[in-house]
């Protein structure tokens, strides 16, 4: 599986609730008030059950290689500098940037580049392991990995922050 397939998918995921294109791009320009990115959160149980669904198509293969450009993903914005916007505990972060991923490329291109452009609270828990959940269902036990997409796990990306425990 291909990157380009990997967002395709979840851009796919989101037409069961119309895309919110025009949300979504305007998230990615900083653009989009708060509430209306909170409304966003509304839709994402959806679109997550959409991606449930094209995830369960997958063979063993395709599944694990989702996985693991997820898995890149979230590791990648797993900064200090992104943590600064989106607060929250470890596990909260994890979701954060679960949330990052889920909105689409345009918002996670633009987070990645511009940090300010993430918010607090904008969580999407369901995402960050659901093809490792989907392969144990079907497969057993999901191969391990060289990264860990925990929060604190890019050490690059804490390198220059104070004190890990705030």
């Amino acid at each position: 599986m291909q990157e380009n397939t990997f967002w395709q998918m979840i851009e796919e995921s989101w037409q069961v609730v119309g895309g919110r294109v025009e949300e979504r791009q305007a998230l990615a320009q900083g653009e989009l008030p708060e509430d209306d990115a909170f409304a966003l959160l509304e839709d994402l149980e959806e679109v997550v059950d959409s991606l449930t669904e094209r995830l369960e198509d997958l063979n063993k293969e395709d599944l694990v290689a989702f996985d693991r450009i997820l898995e890149r993903k979230l590791y990648d914005i797993d900064r200090a500098e992104i943590q600064e916007y989106t607060d929250g505990s470890d596990d909260g972060f994890l979701y954060c940037r679960g949330f990052i991923v889920a909105a689409g490329q345009a918002y996670y291109n633009a987070v990645n580049r511009d940090p300010s452009r993430a918010l607090v609270d904008l969580e999407c828990e369901d995402l960050c392991y659901l093809p490792v959940q989907i392969y144990e269902d079907r497969f057993g036990d999901f191969p391990q990995s060289d990264l860990c997409r925990e929060t604190c796990s890019n050490q690059q990306g804490w390198a220059d922050a104070d004190d890990l425990d705030d």
